[in-house]
């Protein structure tokens, strides 16, 4: 079952039932299936994780089957959770992921059971899904590396889980289920919503016209000089295209981005068609609170040009 995107949580009678809110980690969407005959790790795409985490494969081999777990797979790092971590774990196999497994252990950060020894949930109201899922903890069927996704029907609890703090951590949002919701896989029946804080960039590169840009490739010099890439905006509205395009100079020949390729996003190889421009000019952006190494990884929101700022007054990437 899948979430739709918000800008802000609901109130009421959003959802059948009342609602209930959950944390959202940062991590790999996953099921985990456990019964007599072995333990499957499979992922949002259906593609297997097994063998690249062989220590959730283990800890599952030892629990009573069968048993249908969904949750965020997530890797902690230096007190918070690390989505690079969890990239490279997920491409090892065989020694290297054992190996892995030891230095960086993984975590199922469970929110919903599908499935126990009792039968099938999938027609039962998520109230006595969830009921069901803090028994298992409670009981001690399911222990480290199983986690029990934090969750309450307290709105104002969940509105403390937006502040952008807890993005520092790793938690970059909030699923909003309704009480007396079944499990409908392939449906967007739920609610996300991210946390969002606002930043500055400079603009070092465009889409689109130079006078009218369509998309702002964002940069931040680094502590050696270098314009490391930081963001790319969503497409302006026309009153931005105007505004920004007003003030762009087109990059000369030792532009630090000429000749040098962007992907279009996390997960493809699609480029993007940039035009390097003079990066004096400073915005202020709203993006999410998925960040690696000072790294934006969805696009951000361009808010306003700062022109009470200069680039050399940025922070380093990840500052």
């Amino acid at each position: 079952m899948l979430a739709e995107a918000r800008p802000e949580l609901p109130h009421g009678s959003a959802l059948p039932g009342g609602l209930a809110f959950e944390q959202k980690p940062d991590g790999y969407r996953a099921i985990l299936f456990a019964d007599r005959d072995g333990v499957y790790l499979q992922s949002r795409s259906g593609a297997s994780l097994t063998e690249a985490f062989p220590d959730l494969a283990a800890a599952g081999r030892s629990l009573p089957g069968p048993l249908v777990l969904d949750g965020e797979l997530v890797v902690a790092a230096e007190g918070r959770l690390d989505f690079g971590e969890l990239q490279a774990r997920a491409r090892r196999r065989g020694p290297g992921a054992r190996q892995a497994a030891r230095s960086r252990p993984a975590h199922l950060i469970c929110f919903d059971v599908l499935e126990t020894p009792d039968g099938p949930l999938l027609d039962a109201p998520y109230s006595a899904r969830r009921l069901t899922l803090e028994t298992l903890f409670a009981d001690g069927v399911l222990a480290a590396p199983f986690v029990l996704c934090p969750a309450t029907t307290d709105r104002a609890a969940a509105e403390e889980w937006l502040d952008p703090a807890w993005g520092t951590v790793g938690i970059e949002g909030v699923v909003v289920k309704g009480l007396t919701q079944r499990y409908t896989p392939g449906r967007r029946g739920w609610l996300k919503v991210r946390a969002r804080a606002s930043a500055e960039a400079v603009v070092a590169a465009v889409t689109g016209p130079l006078s009218a840009p369509s998309t702002l490739l964002l940069g931040r010099y680094d502590e050696t000089g270098r314009l490391r890439f930081v963001a790319r905006t969503t497409p302006l509205s026309p009153t931005a295209r105007r505004e920004v395009g007003a003030l762009l100079y087109p990059g000369d020949e030792d532009h630090p981005w000429m000749g040098r390729r962007f992907t279009a996003g996390w997960g493809t190889r699609e480029t993007i068609d940039h035009r390097p421009v003079r990066p004096d000019v400073v915005v202020e952006f709203a993006g999410d609170t998925a960040v690696d190494a000072g790294r934006y990884r969805h696009p951000v929101r361009y808010l306003r040009v700062r022109d009470d700022i200069s680039p050399d007054q940025l922070p380093p990437p990840g500052g």
